[in-house]
């Protein structure tokens, strides 16, 4: 690599980025961007199987190929340009930097209690030594392993996280899914407020500020004890239409034997109940009802409406502890240990209070198994789903690419209900910024068929709920 004057900084890779996010080659505006040959040498090893994990190193392999494109060793050592790649791969066609790769050996010395045969160790060497011989410009490496920034600031190196795939700055500006009004909301709105009612349901419209902050599928609530609650339907310009929500918590709104206990599931139990809404997310912790919520409202749409054909569940394959191995079976009884949660639910939708004989609790556990599947997210990929009813467990330990291709698998008449909760996320690399749940909170709330509830106050017991909050 030359001794460049440019004043643009220069990003050392480390290969969990491009493992993580092979579009990150192009998330860097105008700065260089430096490939040390351990990291292609780590691609390499990771390039092969059908994890997400080689799917994207494949892509980046894909993409440094398109980059290179014949140019010879001089030009290598020059530095090649970003903009050369077809512009449908990019996300904007702004001014991008140049890339370059380890053509030659870099010389510095690493600390002696710092071992050099370590991959992460010759990172390390490498962004040491282009900061010696480039001293004017600004080196930084960029990586998702904290160790390894906590390596590189032991040694000299400036180091930062790779911050392009987080949705958000902070977890707590995450959209809720509610609001709650003002004390005089009525007064301010009610001289221009239109109310009328249609099958049973009370509309309102009323005119909003033009930098009011609502979106559709979001529920407004009363500070007060007046029990007011209402969904927005629509908000074309600067009218709003809202509509009241059904009481799922009175006895004459039961779903499949199960009431709302608080007005945050009463919320969540409107959304999974509208066919009208094609994507819900229910984010809390544990104990707040959502896979319970879910199931119900999925048994009750399945087997006694007749909306969706079938309700298919899945979730990501993320050990607490110790990984048990290899699991023998089909893919439904591979992933049945998974599914402890569906289990547990399913024993308490169907619970006999002591009037049903055995012959009918077992026909009872028959139709749910023929109406209830269980799925793997590995073999989500090009499939289709037609009028299905799907839940998506454990989101948060999900990617926002691999969200993406399960979301992009639903047919017509499909519903996807993801649930999670981002303060328990076990995948490496990812963050309650960066998770896949995240993702799509945050990029479904502006539109009509979706909507997202936040779930706070727990429902389990009381010993869960003291436990959830003490310990």
């Amino acid at each position: 690599m030359t001794n460049s004057t440019r004043s643009t900084r220069l990003f050392i890779l480390d290969t969990n980025v491009l493992m993580h996010d092979p579009m990150a080659l192009f998330n860097f505006d105008e700065h260089d961007l430096y490939i040390p040959m351990t990291v292609l040498e780590e691609l390499d090893h990771a390039k092969k199987g059908m994890s997400e994990v080689a799917r994207n190193v494949r892509e980046t392999n894909r993409l440094l190929d398109q980059v290179i494109n014949g140019s010879n060793f001089e030009m290598l050592k020059q530095g090649l340009n970003l903009e050369n790649i077809h512009p449908a791969k990019r996300r904007d066609h702004s001014h991008l930097g140049k890339l370059f790769f380890e053509t030659e050996p870099l010389e510095v010395e690493l600390p002696v209690n710092i071992p050099s045969h370590k991959a992460d160790n010759q990172i390390l060497k490498v962004g040491l030594a282009l900061q010696a011989q480039m001293p004017e410009r600004n080196i930084t490496l960029v990586t998702k392993d904290i160790n390894m920034r906590i390596k590189a600031s032991a040694v000299g190196l400036h180091s930062e996280d790779y911050f392009n795939d987080r949705v958000l700055e902070d977890a707590d500006l995450l959209y809720t899914g509610y609001e709650t009004l003002n004390d005089n909301f009525f007064e301010q709105h009610g001289s221009d407020m239109k109310a009328w009612q249609s099958e049973g349901r009370s509309f309102y419209e009323l005119k909003v500020a033009p930098d009011c902050n609502w979106y559709p599928n979001q529920c407004l609530i009363s500070p007060n004890d007046s029990g007011f609650s209402a969904i927005i339907r629509k908000i074309d310009g600067e009218l709003a239409t809202l509509q009241t929500l059904t009481d799922y918590s009175s006895k004459t709104h039961t779903v499949w034997g199960i009431n709302a206990r608080n007005v945050e599931q009463n919320m969540a139990m409107n959304f999974l109940m509208d066919p009208e809404i094609d994507f819900v997310s229910l984010l809390g912790p544990a104990g707040t009802g959502k896979t319970l919520l879910a199931l119900a409202c999925g048994l009750e749409q399945t087997l006694d409406s007749g909306i969706y054909n079938e309700i298919i569940m899945t979730r990501a394959t993320i050990p607490i502890g110790e990984d048990i191995g290899f699991l023998p079976g089909t893919e439904e009884e591979k992933m049945t240990p998974w599914m402890g949660a569906l289990m547990d639910n399913l024993e308490a939708l169907t619970a006999s209070d002591g009037e049903h004989t055995d012959w009918e609790k077992q026909s009872t556990n028959e139709l749910l198994n023929k109406r209830i599947k269980i799925k793997s997210l590995n073999f989500m990929r090009g499939r289709t789903f037609m009028k299905k009813y799907i839940i998506i467990d454990e989101a948060q330990n999900i990617t926002p690419k691999q969200m993406k291709t399960l979301i992009t698998r639903a047919g017509a008449g499909t519903k996807i209900i993801c649930l999670g909760n981002i303060g328990q996320i076990d995948t490496p690399y990812l963050t309650e910024t960066t998770s896949g749940l995240t993702y799509v909170v945050d990029r479904f709330k502006d539109w009509e068929h979706g909507a997202h509830m936040t779930l706070k106050q727990g429902e389990r017991s009381r010993l869960a709920e003291f436990a959830s909050d003490a310990l």
